[in-house]
């Protein structure tokens, strides 16, 4: 069972990654945070898979909460979800850590290939057109 932990401050956004991650036979949403420090303390106390990050956090914003979590957990499966365009922040996001980055925009099955590529250990690449490199 992949282990997700929905890392956003918008409810209704946290709500519909969780109902289409509860869809998935394979997969459970182990946790929920609305915040940058929520987070990492949920990551710091659990075993996920994969956590899916939105980049604008209220207290500490996506790419600082990125950074702590690859310090605390080096291995931590990390998808960025963001509203802003790919070419603004997927390079240092993948830089930084992240496994993959994806707009809040793509369809819902795209996130969930996603969500199981992070959890296998490989890398979205930005501009694959949903192919996946092992990292």
């Amino acid at each position: 069972m992949i282990r997700v932990l929905i890392a956003d401050d918008h409810a209704i956004v946290r709500g519909g990654f969780r109902q289409f991650v509860a869809d998935e036979p394979d997969m459970c949403v182990a946790a929920e945070a609305a915040t940058g420090d929520e987070t990492i303390s949920l990551v710091r106390e659990q075993a996920l898979d994969v956590v899916l990050l939105d980049i604008a956090m209220p207290d500490k914003n996506g790419i600082d909460t990125l950074r702590v979590i690859k310090q605390v957990r080096p291995e931590q499966g990390v998808l960025i979800l963001s509203g802003y365009p790919e070419s603004q922040y997927a390079i240092n996001l993948l830089r930084a850590g992240a496994n993959g980055y994806l707009n809040k925009d793509c369809e819902p099955d795209e996130i969930v290939r996603a969500i199981r590529a992070v959890a296998r250990g490989h890398r979205l690449s930005v501009g694959s057109g949903g192919r996946y490199a092992r990292g």
